[in-house]
């Protein structure tokens, strides 16, 4: 099966390494040439464009940073597509948006995969990183064997569309623990607490969370790296908003959350480090939230290990 990879940034570019490092037939694009050249230099073959990457591959995966960049990609590819090509949206995108792309896939007779990633850059680079998919049964059971080379906990969650639902809801709960943890820690710094035993006393308590025991890590060590910037974080609320709104659910806490980092984008830049949300409360107070001897960016652990289904609890 010839892959095709469009969009080499930060999660997409350690998603195709997986792919290339797990043996798969991989043709790339992105509109940066260096990147492009880095997976040449991996192994990966380059196109000149999206069309030619949809024509000469039989499933392509997209994977941008908004909803209008996959939009332009689509625009291009489009004509390439007919029957038995495989078009797989990994970007963080909104779910209306996925339908109607998708809806033009089938309509010109491919299939269409809404496939976001969750568990950060550190996993992507592992292959560890959870995938959801959503699609038909058959079509899932067909891309399960390439969905296993990225990730290490795959997840049918239904219907096209469902996915991305599911994908942004992730993301809100993510962005609201980052805010969370750091109110916790400046608050900690504040009443006069030492940073490494409240770091522990989180982690070891009822307070804790995947982001405290990853995010909260690079915070205290001044880097703030997650290779995730706050107009990032904006879009994801921003999708999970509509969602909310379309289904006609009064959220209180997303709302307070936009504004958040509307207004940290505003203070420090839209490519600023997410996790440097916690300097409104650091400039507020005076106060450095450090700490020694975590680390600068995280590292997954985990050995990479070969990807499985994982079954709804029920089912």
């Amino acid at each position: 099966m010839k892959i095709g990879f469009i969009g080499l940034g930060n999660v997409g570019g350690k998603l195709s390494g997986s792919l290339l490092r797990n043996g798969v037939d991989l043709t790339v694009h992105d509109l940066n040439a260096d990147l492009v050249a880095g997976k040449v230099a991996d192994g990966a073959k380059a196109a000149e464009n999206p069309a030619q990457l949809m024509q000469a591959c039989d499933a392509v995966i997209t994977c941008l940073p908004s909803p209008a960049a996959s939009d332009a990609v689509m625009t291009e590819m489009l004509p390439e597509v007919r029957a038995g090509k495989i078009w797989m949206e990994m970007s963080t995108t909104d779910e209306a948006e996925v339908k109607r792309l998708g809806a033009k896939v089938i309509e010109a007779g491919g299939t269409a995969v809404d496939c976001p990633v969750s568990g950060g850059c550190h996993r992507a680079d592992t292959g560890n990183i959870a995938i959801f998919a959503g699609c038909d049964r058959a079509t899932f059971e067909s891309i399960l064997p390439l969905l296993t080379k990225m990730g290490r906990r795959i997840l049918h969650t239904g219907d096209l569309g469902s996915a991305s639902v599911l994908k942004v809801v992730t993301n809100y709960l993510a962005t609201a623990n980052l805010i969370s943890c750091s109110e916790a820690l400046v608050t900690a710094k504040a009443a006069g607490m030492d940073l490494n035993t409240a770091y522990e006393a989180i982690k070891i308590s009822s307070g804790t969370s995947f982001v405290h025991e990853t995010e909260s890590q690079v915070i205290l060590n001044g880097s703030r790296d997650i290779s995730f910037t706050m107009d990032l974080v904006r879009k994801d609320i921003g999708l999970f908003q509509d969602v909310a709104d379309r289904a006609g659910v009064p959220l209180e806490m997303n709302p307070m959350m936009i504004k958040i980092f509307e207004d940290g984008i505003a203070r420090y830049g839209e490519r600023e480090l997410s996790p440097n949300i916690i300097r409104r409360l650091e400039d507020a107070t005076g106060l450095e939230v450090t700490a020694p001897g975590f680390p600068a960016e995280m590292v997954d652990d985990e050995p990479e290990e070969a990807g499985y289904e994982v079954v709804p609890q029920g089912r």
